[in-house]
């Protein structure tokens, strides 16, 4: 985790973007709360939140901060960091956006939204990044349960999402199922059909999922820059010598190749 911050920090130097969490500018506890948001990633194309409009409002009255969208189809991608970099929670559906939460400043949480038949325990490089030691993020993944609130889109291309070049049969069988199947990754039919799905995030269940899983958190407040922790890097080299000294008394001598960091 502290090497992905020290790379995620290389990247915002290259970028000319600067840490708002960490710049702080002597601005007072009571103005940097009023600074605090939330950063929704809006996808206009596949996978959307079809009520995004009304999940943005709900976020906004349940934690009192304001809520800003980002869209990987609309903004540069230093733009999108530049508000990743001093957000207070990441909201987004399932997908490689989620890979900017590295971004996040420490004491952040990221959100994750998985579509129907998805299931978020099959899914974990997202949640394996923000319990990374180092990274210091929260993690919470909400699931659409209800089948009535997604949108498929059977006659799409394959790598879209689309159904309809398979067998009939196939197709059913598909259809009929509550959960995908573990699957070899990448071009599993039944995993495209499904992530691709539009969602309608179900408000009461996605508040409710946010609430028990910041329970461990009393406030979205920024915790304080932890120490950081050196984790050497892997031994290389290792060389083992032994010499007798004496009849009572022999010697063991183990070296290895300094550690890149």
């Amino acid at each position: 985790g502290n090497e992905i911050r020290q790379f995620a920090k290389a990247m915002m130097e290259r970028m000319n973007i600067s840490r708002q969490a960490e710049d702080g500018g002597g601005s007072t506890e009571e103005e940097k709360e009023k600074d605090e948001y939330i950063v929704v990633f809006s996808r206009s194309t596949t996978r959307l939140i079809l009520n995004e409009a009304e999940l943005i409002m709900a976020l906004s009255q349940e934690f009192q901060m304001r809520v800003v969208t980002v869209s990987l189809e609309e903004q540069s991608f230093p733009s999108i960091v530049q508000l990743i970099s001093g957000a207070s929670m990441l909201v987004s559906m399932h997908g490689a956006q989620l890979v900017t939460s590295l971004f996040l400043p420490r004491g952040a949480v990221v959100v994750e939204l998985f579509p129907y038949a998805v299931n978020p325990e099959q899914y974990t490089p997202y949640k394996t990044l923000a319990s990374l030691p180092g990274m210091d993020l929260q993690y919470v993944a909400w699931r659409n349960t209800m089948e009535e609130n997604t949108i498929t889109h059977p006659d799409r291309p394959w790598d879209q999402g689309g159904i309809a070049h398979l067998e009939k049969d196939e197709q059913e069988r598909i259809l009929a199922r509550k959960d995908v199947p573990r699957h070899l990754c990448c071009h599993n039919p039944e995993w495209f059909f499904r992530i691709y799905q539009d969602t309608l995030v179900d408000i009461p269940s996605f508040l409710e999922v946010l609430r028990d899983g910041l329970k461990a958190r009393p406030s979205l407040k920024k915790t304080a820059k932890t120490a950081s922790t050196v984790h050497p890097g892997r031994v290389r080299e290792a060389q083992c010598q032994t010499s007798v000294q004496a009849t009572n008394e022999a010697k063991l001598t183990v070296s290895w190749q300094i550690p890149w960091n």
